[in-house]
């Protein structure tokens, strides 16, 4: 091949070759950024598919501490009884809501040798404030006040009934078988339709039949 023949074939190949050698590194630089492998694939990421956490619908995050304290339950408050006369231990005695008045009676050390218990009504529920005075044989029963509101006292004689007509909800709440919503009821049903005018009108108050009334017939009047 002669000098001048090869000048020929190849300043004609430069010709052809160097613009398709600057368009390959051209797309090389636009394809395949600094950086970034040649794989062909996006760079992965651990949090690309992970949900985001639901917020409150006021866009605040919970505070832990906020809906731990919400869901404590309610806890009742204490029930204080004045345990008095023939138990060996007189006194103020804190109970649960719930317990009875037999429950009373263990905390006070049970009866003294001359208690009268015939007439108590062990299973009553205790009430707040409530007075459990318990007789010697053949003492006449007292009557107590607190606070200008007569106090509940078992034991015998008529001075242990509760009257229908004037006790407040507490006092109806000292009554086996009557809680909050029945003592709000019947005092309801008496700023609706006035006095009781018998015992057994009681059964007229909504929720209590006569199951309930039998319960506490012994321990209510209406005078």
């Amino acid at each position: 091949m002669t000098p001048l023949f090869s000048e020929l074939l190849f300043g004609k190949w430069r010709k052809v070759t160097t613009p398709l050698a600057i368009a390959a590194v051209i797309s090389a630089i636009l394809f395949f950024p600094r950086g970034q492998a040649d794989t062909g694939l996006l760079p992965q990421n651990d949090n690309f598919n992970t949900p985001q956490a639901a917020l409150p619908e006021d866009g605040r995050p919970e505070d832990p501490a906020e809906t731990a304290e919400d869901a404590e339950p309610l806890v009742p408050p204490p029930v204080m009884v004045d345990v008095k006369g023939a138990v060996l231990h007189p006194n103020v005695y804190t109970f649960e809501e719930g317990q009875r008045v037999i429950d009373a009676i263990t905390a006070a050390g049970g009866y003294a040798e001359s208690a009268d218990s015939r007439l108590l009504n062990h299973a009553q529920l205790l009430a707040d404030q409530m007075v459990i005075y318990v007789p010697a044989e053949g003492e006449e029963m007292p009557v107590f006040e607190s606070a200008g509101i007569s106090e509940t006292v078992q034991g015998s004689g008529s001075s242990a009934l509760i009257n229908i007509n004037t006790a407040d909800e507490t006092e109806l709440m000292t009554l086996n078988g009557i809680g909050p919503a029945k003592a709000s009821a019947i005092i309801a049903y008496r700023t609706d339709n006035g006095t009781f005018q018998t015992a057994e009108d009681l059964m007229k108050v909504s929720g209590i039949g006569q199951k309930t009334f039998d319960a506490l017939a012994d321990a209510i009047t209406v005078k």
